[in-house]
């Protein structure tokens, strides 16, 4: 169980860039955990009203500070990995999720980014495709001659779950099509409707299995059953909201996508309507918020899309999102109940995460008795104090958000939380920087709680993704002192440990465990790097160091020269368009440990870490690194990065010895000189559109 992260009430804009730089790092780790546990394993641990907050304070910072922008923020990610048990099916154009929205603010932003994206500058009207965001289970379907020939699920977004046999067994989905494009890909969404979901828990419960949180989640784990007859007796069922690719024009706005979508016998669902003005949009909002309680399945907010797909087109996609579209999310539901206590939580990299145990309480259905508080400095600021009544709030799942503390019932005074001075896990003293609000253990290595937080993060999804290696049986082998690193993972069956026979462990179990610590011998450079835990790099900076760098053996030699930041080595990785100083720094720290190095070179003996694979994308710049500066006329500087990485360029932020070119705007500055004196090719905007045309 994973602490949640508990927002301050203080505006991004009166945060200290060190206050700033603390929270973006406590923001994406937690918002990194709970996409897999939403995405990946549907047992989410947050409400989504609480996920939105996260990741709208997240975005808030980045726009206050967008100089500290981690390179691996969860603004740059998608969804989760596949999961085991189902083929992978790569997405012939990337399912992106959706930017949120939650105020009429928000809207209005949303629409001026769009105008000055295009450079439009309201001297043209852009009309949006409005409709209800349904809350169930993203999903693709790909037909080739007009037949049906994979589904899947999202997954990170790139690779999802081939659950072809399942999605063949939602209701009244055609297996053949009449008048589609040679190919095409569709996208859609999953959901339960009310009745059934409440006649499988009602099945559930009568046979004594868990039952299911909410509609979602039991869409979720209806779809991904590997007997599709179980995912046929659950009658799920769907809508189609989109198209991901077509081998020709398929229409020219969203809402005659929709309608063809429709004729081709897609269940398209009819309350979505074209608007124009903000103040159309917000009519539509209100109208299926109103409708929303008279709906046979969940809907959590509404979506907005450019109806032009040549808008679309332009516009693109920013990280994890696509500029053209935004989901405006409905709010969230509140309740008070008591705190009984407060527990502390060791994590991976020593943080120390106060946990409110709560009286549990019924909140829109669902149960919820634990909440993080944050930090020492959260809860002194709130004055939480065991024994409050706190006001919460959730809107869908199961932990709530700790929105304040209701003085009105604090009858007696109750005595103020002390927060411990050394880590509960191993008693090694506590201590805080003063650039950071985190409490940390200084224990390292010798703490538990951070030893088997590194080894569970090491065998991760994200990383080595061994099959039979969760939490519980991390810590089995642990207390055992059957592995104390990683590379103990790898001699596990050679050194012949007593594991048959233990609880939980049987014979079958056992096999399959190092089945799979052999099948994970083998792994990619990326994964390789996100596997050994350096902190700010996660799994987009992971890619993009692999990229970059290609084989193990380069990346390994260029960040062991990197760890002495006077280096060119080290230069050179913060050249990269992506990587900023704090992770630049912390690559190097990680490469100046020796216990670092050590685990690394005993790991190469043992595994095959396989070279990042080259783009596919053949362009005039396909390879080439870019640099932009100064002012474009034609387009703005946004939509030209775009248009360069979607043609496999590589935008790097400052000008060096292996930059290809730089495009020069008016009144472009020091770039510009630096490329003339380093001799490097400078286009102007023309001679750049021409070459991209090429």
């Amino acid at each position: 169980m994973k602490n949640t992260y508990q927002i301050t009430a203080r505006m991004p804009q009166e945060l200290t860039e060190l206050e700033a730089i603390s929270e973006l790092k406590k923001l994406k780790q937690e918002i990194k955990y709970h996409s897999e546990l939403y995405y990946q394993k549907n047992a989410p641990e947050i409400s989504d009203a609480e996920f939105d907050r996260l990741y709208q304070r997240n975005q808030q910072i980045e726009e206050a500070f967008p100089h500290l922008i981690l390179p691996d923020s969860p603004s740059h990610t998608i969804g989760s990995s596949a999961a085991q048990g189902f083929g992978k099916h790569k997405h012939i154009v990337p399912m992106l999720s959706l930017a949120n929205a939650f105020s009429l603010q928000d809207i209005e932003d949303f629409t001026t980014r769009i105008d000055k994206f295009l450079n439009h500058n309201h001297k043209e009207t852009i009309d949006f495709y409005c409709e209800p965001k349904f809350d169930g289970l993203s999903f693709s379907a790909t037909f080739k001659d007009s037949k049906f020939v994979t589904g899947a699920t999202r997954g990170d977004g790139y690779i999802g779950e081939d659950v072809s046999e399942n999605i063949k067994t939602l209701q009244n989905f055609p297996l053949s099509i009449s008048g589609a494009p040679d190919l095409l890909e569709i996208r859609g969404e999953i959901y339960l409707e009310h009745e059934e979901f409440k006649r499988i828990n009602l099945e559930r419960e009568k046979n004594g299995d868990a039952v299911f949180a909410n509609p979602r989640n039991a869409a979720a784990g209806s779809l991904r059953q590997l007997d599709s007859s179980i995912t046929a007796s659950r009658n799920l069922k769907y809508f189609i909201y989109n198209i991901g690719h077509s081998s020709e024009n398929f229409a020219s706005t969203q809402q005659e996508m929709l309608e063809r979508l429709g004729k081709m016998g897609f269940s398209v669902n009819n309350m979505g309507i074209a608007c124009t003005t903000t103040q159309e949009i917000i009519n539509f909002y209100n109208n299926i918020y109103t409708l929303r309680a008279t709906l046979n399945y969940d809907i959590d907010g509404v979506v907005y899309k450019v109806n032009n797909l040549a808008l679309q087109q332009r516009l693109g996609f920013v990280a994890r999102s696509p500029r053209w579209a935004i989901a405006h999310k409905f709010p969230a539901e509140r309740a008070k109940t008591v705190l009984k206590d407060i527990t502390i939580q060791v994590g991976r990299t020593g943080a120390l995460t106060p946990v409110a145990e709560l009286a549990p309480i019924n909140v829109g259905g669902v149960m919820v008795s634990r909440a993080s508080l944050h930090n020492k400095n959260e809860i002194e600021r709130k004055d939480i104090r065991i024994g409050d009544v706190l006001v919460i709030e959730r809107a869908g799942d199961v932990i709530p958000y700790v929105v304040e503390v209701d003085l009105s019932a604090r009858k007696y005074e109750l005595p103020k939380y002390i927060f411990p001075e050394h880590c509960p896990s191993c008693g090694s003293l506590a201590y805080k920087d003063e650039d950071e609000a985190i409490t940390r253990c200084t224990g390292g290595l010798i703490c538990p709680d951070q030893m088997r937080e590194r080894i569970i993060h090491f065998v991760s999804k994200g990383g080595f993704n061994i099959d039979g290696m969760g939490e519980k049986q991390v810590i089995f082998l642990i207390e055992r002192k059957y592995i104390t690193s990683p590379v103990d993972i790898f001699l596990l069956e050679e050194r012949n440990f007593p594991l048959k026979g233990e609880e939980n462990w049987g014979e079958k179990s056992v096999e399959n465990l190092f089945a799979s610590i052999k099948l994970a011998k083998s792994i990619s450079l990326a994964k390789f790097i996100y596997a050994l835990g350096i902190r700010f790099v996660g799994e987009t900076i992971s890619k993009l160091l692999a990229s970059n760098y290609i084989t193990y053996e380069n990346w390994r030699d260029c960040m062991t020269l990197a760890a002495d930041i006077n280096s060119t080595s080290y230069q050179a990785l913060l050249d990269i368009d992506g990587i900023g100083h704090k992770t630049a720094l912390a690559i190097a720290e990680f490469f100046s440990e020796n216990h670092n190095t050590k685990i690394i070179h005993e790991l190469e003996k043992i595994i095959t870490i396989k070279p990042a694979e080259k783009s596919d994308l053949s362009s005039n710049i396909s390879g080439k690194t870019i640099v932009f500066t100064g002012s474009l006329e034609q387009i703005s500087r946004s939509e030209a990065k775009s248009q360069a990485e979607s043609l496999g360029a590589k935008v790097a932020s400052s000008v060096s010895a292996k930059t290809d070119y730089v495009i020069a705007g008016s009144d472009a500055g020091s770039k510009l000189t630096k490329a003339t004196e380093l001799g490097i090719k400078v286009l102007s905007e023309e001679e750049w559109l021409e070459l991209i045309r090429g």
